[in-house]
């Protein structure tokens, strides 16, 4: 008979197929094989092909690795869901503020400058030799969320570095759960308090904590400079980390240290516009803006001191919610985006793996076809 197949291979055959987990190798096409860490969204800031591999399991193993990949997807595909009917309330929050503080910042700069030019002493507004710099890294309370946290951690490190290297001591405010996990695990970091967020949404009650801290530190003159450190949010699909000059209220270029070198950073983001009647831009351009001058007809009924003691709480505040609302809304935009990535990896995983196990199913049909047909013709010859 054409085709037959000999006695002893059928024996063989049969005696190693009784096993359920029937195993395979699957060479004719092998498949790109994504392992559990692919799907976690810490991992997937690249779309780059995974390498091919064999895969070498049995038909139940499979069944359960298929379940096991949809389960993760409707968890993936629904905090993505979640992150994005919050990323809309956070950008909104974002784009209504951002005006408010920016013209906050424009008047308190004026008045400042009008109080100098009298030789009015203000003590949030003076500028000190530079000795000691206190930071204010705002971080998330929950990861899942790609590289967010990692960079702007990455920008406070950088930044700590930087001021070491010009013998300028440094203090963290650390705000959020990662960046408190982080900086308190390690030594090399002064860690003068870790603040964890309350609420959903930032609220002025959270940022007054901030805010009186940072007061009590610079009037005290236990620091000399106050930094923020925290993520701007430009766009659904971008983010920066920036350092923002909060404390003392001073033209860029003015904090030195006791060399005489300024010790800005290069990118900071002090009086520098980055939106126009709020919206938000992608593009930003680097060129000085023009600060708007106090009219010379414009008479203030109290002395410019106590305008900017009744107006430098606020704008503490409003600065320090800010960087709050920005660092939420691009947490929540990344997380957004890393969910995505996640859901289209275990869609593609799952796609994979059930090619692997028809194909696993086909060929165990198929030997026990092979093996009836065989037995068949055995007792035909016999």
């Amino acid at each position: 008979m054409t085709g037959s197949i000999s006695t002893s291979w059928l024996l063989s055959s049969h005696s190693n197929s009784k096993s359920d987990s029937f195993s395979f190798i699957a060479t004719l096409k092998p498949f790109r094989y994504y392992p559990f860490q692919s799907l976690s969204p810490n991992r997937i800031s690249s779309r780059s092909p995974l390498p091919s591999i064999q895969i070498r399991s049995g038909i139940r193993e499979l069944r359960e690795r298929i379940d096991s990949v949809k389960n993760t997807q409707k968890i993936t595909e629904a905090m993505r869901l979640v992150a994005a009917a919050r990323v809309r309330r956070a950008q909104d929050a974002v784009i209504k503020g951002r005006p408010f503080t920016e013209t906050l910042v424009e008047i308190l700069y004026s008045i400042n400058q009008c109080a100098q030019l009298e030789d009015i002493d203000f003590p949030l507004s003076i500028v000190r030799p530079v000795k000691r710099v206190a930071l204010v890294v705002v971080t998330g309370d929950k990861g899942l969320c790609g590289g967010f946290n990692n960079a702007v951690i990455k920008k406070a490190t950088l930044r700590v570095q930087e001021l070491k290297q010009r013998g300028i001591d440094c203090v963290v405010i650390s705000v959020g759960k990662k960046g408190n996990a982080y900086f308190s695990r390690r030594d090399e970091f002064d860690v003068d308090k870790c603040i964890e967020g309350g609420g959903v949404f930032p609220t002025t009650k959270e940022a007054q904590v901030i805010a009186d801290d940072v007061f009590s530190l610079f009037v005290s003159e236990e620091v000399d400079k106050v930094e923020l450190v925290y993520t701007k949010f430009v766009s659904l699909v971008k983010s920066d980390p920036v350092v923002h000059t909060l404390l003392p209220l001073s033209m860029k270029g003015e904090s030195c240290d006791v060399k005489g070198e300024c010790v800005d950073a290069m990118e900071d983001e002090m009086f520098r516009l980055t939106s126009k009647d709020g919206k938000l831009a992608v593009e930003r351009t680097k060129l000085e803006v023009e600060k708007p001058e106090i009219s010379p007809l414009m008479q203030f009924e109290q002395d410019p001191v106590q305008i900017l003691d009744a107006m430098m709480p606020l704008y503490l505040n409003s600065q320090i919610l800010r960087a709050l609302q920005e660092s939420l809304a691009s947490e929540l935009a990344s997380r957004m985006n890393a969910m995505s990535n996640a859901t289209d990896n275990a869609v593609e995983l799952k796609k994979n793996l059930t090619m692997a196990y028809n194909r696993a199913r086909q060929a165990k049909i198929t030997g026990e076809l092979l093996e009836i047909v065989a037995g068949a013709e055995a007792l035909r010859e016999s």
